[in-house]
């Protein structure tokens, strides 16, 4: 699978968290009337979204009958991990730890958010020595 580098706007990603929620291969209803059951956003406004998504590969559409379904390209964990490695590289010269410092100094942390951090450095750091 071709490494994409496509970074999305919110509202791709609101629509993309959608797919992934819905799971397997939503049509365009059924990200309507899943996400936007009041009428937030137009079916046609959503289509459009959609075959956006698709252009810029990170849908698949499969028209059955008259009905278009979507298929995500990435998982949502693939596509996190894609946009996190192009924001590291773009705003912190590569350097994760940098950006750790930033998140960390830019938050007011509690001291349960903190402990919750420390374990999770922990466990990787389990993971890393048990290679």
């Amino acid at each position: 699978m071709p490494s994409i580098k496509t970074k999305l706007t919110p509202v791709e990603w609101e629509i993309m968290e959608a797919i992934w929620k819905i799971g397997d291969s939503p049509s365009v209803r059924d990200v309507v009337d899943s996400k936007y059951s009041n009428g937030e956003k137009a079916y046609t406004t959503v289509q459009t979204i959609m075959n956006t998504l698709e252009k810029k590969g990170l849908l698949t559409r499969k028209k059955i009958g008259l009905v278009n379904f979507y298929t995500p390209v990435k998982s949502r964990d693939q596509a996190v991990k894609s946009e996190l490695s192009q924001m590291i590289s773009r705003m912190f010269n590569g350097s994760v730890p940098a950006m750790a410092h930033s998140l960390l100094n830019a938050e007011n942390l509690t001291l349960q958010e903190i402990s919750d951090i420390k374990s999770i450095l922990n466990q990787k750091e389990k993971e890393l020595k048990g290679k």
